[in-house]
């Protein structure tokens, strides 16, 4: 056997083969795959999003505002100082909410509300819950807030155990564009519409700091003519059994005035009516309610229905909305976001249109890694997509938080996954629950340093003057500002 003559061969296969990748090289795409170990179907892509990239497909975003200054009228006596596009953060426009928070720390009553907008990266309760803690460690509050009848986090939802039947039929805003009736503002409804069965579902306290108990169960559910509805739960060795009434846009029913370990709630005869899930709060200090969706890039929360959302907001009183969104957005290929900056400003504009006088906080997306040329780097969409998203916050007049910045910038994200301890998983986008208490500090120490400017400008700000009427002529009718 001639093994020299096949040795030869071999090598003139290889030598060939290796010029032919050289020669082809040129030709291919630089970004050849990325390491991902994330499960591709279980993210759900909004339609929406879709259509926009469809819609305005080229539409560049405008540079003008690299440069830009932002100044702040003066509202109430205070104004923060004037601000770099490059530096933004947008405090003023959450002066309300820092206002709210200064009255509960100083008179230690009433409560403060946040709803939690988020994709993939906020599922099951991550960066969320840290939050939450961080907020009521210091301002007080005791609960998770809101929760989902069903869940597809909810196996890996660490702050409460959530249980629930099979038989429940679910509508999401992501799936759904003309549901049977309106999306509640977690943007699902549910129902029990399976009259063969019963369906149910079941909430559990953990070890949780500051949700050790479940505070107040109080159901929500919306508008039907079915009058037949019940729910039944046990409470020791009683049964106790509670009738429906649907009559309102939006019905609550609370099922305890105390705190509970646990609740499984039962529905019987409840078939059409909408409902949309349990609140657990004390009332007391600052309550935040996690409405996350995988796949979601923000845009369809501008399908809530404007009297609902109302509706929601006479009974929850929300005072900050955050809308944490960018992964799912980053997924196209795209280096133009200017149609992603102009529907979202669409998004905020219906927002405060659903919840009036409620502030605005815009997370942007976090670093994410892709592999290029076999090296991982920052992906090539990250800063344009940021850059949009602080756009819209500017022209939306919403707070802004960096997370691309706050976390480290260009090439973080790689840090992130491979130093020791790990603080963000191998698919290089999503943290780990290190990682995702190290965001939501992240998240709460540049809000919570806003925070302390508010209080120093509102202990310089000067008080008005009350006008005093004299024989029927107002003396100093227009407020003037003294020491």
């Amino acid at each position: 056997m001639n093994t020299s003559k096949y040795f030869f061969q071999t090598l003139i296969v290889v030598i060939v083969s290796g010029l032919s990748f050289l020669a082809f090289k040129t030709f291919l795409p630089k970004k050849l795959f990325t390491e991902s170990t994330f499960n591709s179907k279980n993210v759900v892509v909004d339609s929406l999003l879709l259509e926009a990239i469809a819609e305005d497909e080229g539409e560049v975003a405008e540079d003008s505002m690299a440069k830009t200054i932002i100044d702040y009228k003066v509202v109430n006596g205070i104004q923060f100082p004037a601000e770099t596009f490059e530096d933004y953060t947008g405090n003023q426009y959450v002066a309300t909410f820092f206002e709210k928070l200064f009255q509960l720390e100083t008179k230690k009553e009433g409560n403060v509300r946040i709803a939690y907008f988020g994709d993939s990266m906020t599922d099951g309760d991550l960066i969320v819950k840290d939050f939450r803690t961080y907020l009521q460690e210091k301002f007080g509050g005791q609960g998770v807030g809101f929760v989902n009848i069903t869940s597809e986090s909810a196996s890996s939802r660490s702050s409460i155990t959530h249980e629930f039947s099979g038989n429940w039929k679910t509508q999401s805003y992501l799936k759904v564009k003309r549901p049977s009736n309106p999306f509640g503002v977690n943007g699902h409804v549910f129902y029990a519409n399976d009259t063969a069965n019963v369906a149910w579902v079941k909430y559990k306290a953990n070890k949780t700091r500051f949700a050790s108990e479940l505070p107040r169960p109080t159901l929500f559910y919306g508008s039907s003519s079915n009058n037949e509805g019940k729910v039944f739960y046990t409470s020791g060795a009683d049964t106790i059994v509670k009738k429906l009434a649907p009559n309102k846009l939006v019905n609550t029913l609370t099922l305890s005035e105390g705190n509970l370990k646990s609740i499984k709630v039962n529905f019987k005869q409840a078939d059409s009516i909408p409902i949309y899930g349990f609140n657990f709060d004390d009332g007391k200090g600052v309550h935040v309610d996690n409405f996350s969706n995988r796949g979601n890039s923000g845009l369809p929360i501008g399908s809530f229905d404007v009297a609902t959302m109302r509706a929601f907001h006479s009974k929850l009183d929300y005072d900050l909305i955050v809308l944490q969104y960018g992964a799912n957005v980053l997924n196209y290929g795209s280096l133009n976001y200017g149609w992603y900056e102009k529907r979202m400003a669409k998004v905020v504009a219906h927002l405060k249109e659903c919840f009036p006088g409620v502030a605005i906080l815009v997370v942007s997306t976090a670093d994410k890694s892709t592999k290029y040329d076999l090296e991982m780097k920052t992906d090539s969409a990250v800063v344009p997509l940021n850059t949009a998203q602080k756009r819209y916050a500017i022209k939306s007049e919403s707070s802004f938080v960096n997370m691309y910045t706050l976390m480290g910038g260009d090439g973080s994200m790689i840090q992130w996954v491979e130093q020791e301890p790990a603080r963000a998983n191998k698919d290089y986008t999503h943290f780990n629950h290190r990682g995702a208490k190290e965001a939501a500090n992240l998240i709460f120490t540049q809000l919570n340093q806003g925070y302390e400017t508010y209080k120093g400008l509102r202990k310089k700000r000067k008080k008005p003057v009350v006008p005093i009427k004299k024989d029927s002529v107002i003396i100093n009718k227009d407020s003037v500002y003294e020491d």
